[in-house]
C-alpha cells in the first residue's frame, strides 16, 4: 500500500492507498518540532487498529508547504518503513505539468498536486478552490497547464483577525447562519453574517471574474476542509472533492513506479 503524507500549515494528513483508492485517513497538528519518533508512536498505534502492519506500505510520497516540517517525514519513513520517501516536486517526483506563471518554482506542492489530480478527473478548463489556512483558487487549463490563480486569507485566519484587533467582539464557530436574513439583531450574528456570508460572496465573485477572464466553460472544483460547509449554501461548485490533494499525491507515485 502506497502511504501519501500532506503536510499543511494546520495539519498533516496521513492516507492509506490501495490503487486509487482510500483505505484510511488520519491527522494531526503541523508542529516542525514533532520527531519523527513522536509520528512513529502515533502512526503504528493508528495502524494495529486497523489491523494493518508496517510491512503493508510499499511506498510513501509527501507533498509539503512547510518545509521545516519534512526532514522529520523522510526520517519516519528511513527508520520505521525501511523506505526512502518521494517527495511532490522533487526528483524523480516532478510535477509533469506546464507551470505558467512568473515564478513557476514559488508553487506550492499542495497547488500542484491539486492541478495534477483535478486535470486527471475531469476533462477542460477546471478552477480548483481550496479552502484550506489559506483559501486559494487556482487555474488549470484544458491542457492541464497550472495558468495561475489567487490567495486570499482563510476564513479562520480572517475570523482570528477580527476577534484579535478589537476589543469586545466574542469569538464565535465558523457556521451558515441560521436565518436567512442578512441583517444581524446581535453582535454573533453579524459577525457570522458578515464571515460567512461574505466568504460565499467573495468566492462567487472571484469565479466569475476568472471564468470572463478565461472566456471558455470551466468547472469549478473544490477541496479543503470547508468545502462541504459551503457547497450547501452556493450553487457555485461543480462537485466537490476532500481528498483531491491525496489522490494528486496517488498519481505522482504511479507514475515514478513506472520509471
Amino acid at each position: 500500500m502506497l502511504l501519501a503524507i500532506d503536510i499543511g500549515n494546520t495539519n498533516v494528513v496521513f492516507a492509506l492507498f490501495d490503487g486509487r483508492k482510500v483505505k484510511a485517513r488520519w491527522r494531526i497538528a503541523t508542529d516542525p518540532r514533532r520527531t519523527a519518533d513522536e509520528y512513529a508512536v502515533w502512526l503504528m498505534q493508528l495502524l494495529s487498529i486497523r489491523n494493518i502492519t508496517r510491512k503493508a506500505i510499499t511506498a510513501i510520497i509527501v507533498a509539503t508547504v512547510v518545509p521545516r516540517a519534512l526532514h522529520n517525514i523522510e526520517v519516519l519513513g528511513r527508520n520505521y518503513f525501511g523506505i526512502e520517501p518521494l517527495v511532490a516536486g522533487r526528483p524523480p517526483v516532478g510535477y509533469g505539468i506546464d507551470v505558467d506563471v512568473d515564478q513557476p518554482s514559488s508553487l506550492g506542492a499542495d497547488r500542484a498536486v491539486n492541478a495534477i489530480a483535478a486535470h486527471a478527473r475531469f476533462p477542460g478548463d477546471v478552477i480548483i478552490v481550496d479552502f484550506g489556512t489559506a483559501t486559494t483558487l487556482d487555474v488549470i487549463d484544458f491542457h492541464g497547464a497550472y495558468k495561475g490563480g489567487i490567495i486570499a486569507p482563510g476564513i479562520n485566519l480572517s475570523l482570528d483577525a477580527l476577534v484579535g484587533n478589537t476589543a469586545k467582539l466574542p469569538r464565535i464557530a465558523i457556521e451558515a447562519p441560521k436565518s436567512a436574513s442578512v441583517i444581524g439583531t446581535n453582535t454573533e450574528d453579524q459577525m457570522l453574517i458578515g464571515v460567512f456570508w461574505g466568504y460565499v460572496a467573495m468566492i462567487e465573485g472571484l469565479i466569475g471574474r476568472i471564468r470572463a477572464e478565461i472566456g471558455r466553460p470551466a468547472r469549478v472544483i473544490a477541496t479543503g476542509g470547508l468545502a462541504v460547509l459551503f457547497d450547501s449554501h452556493t450553487a457555485i461548485f461543480d462537485a466537490v472533492e476532500p481528498d483531491l490533494t491525496l489522490e494528486g499525491l496517488a498519481i505522482l507515485a504511479e507514475r515514478a513506479a513506472a520509471l
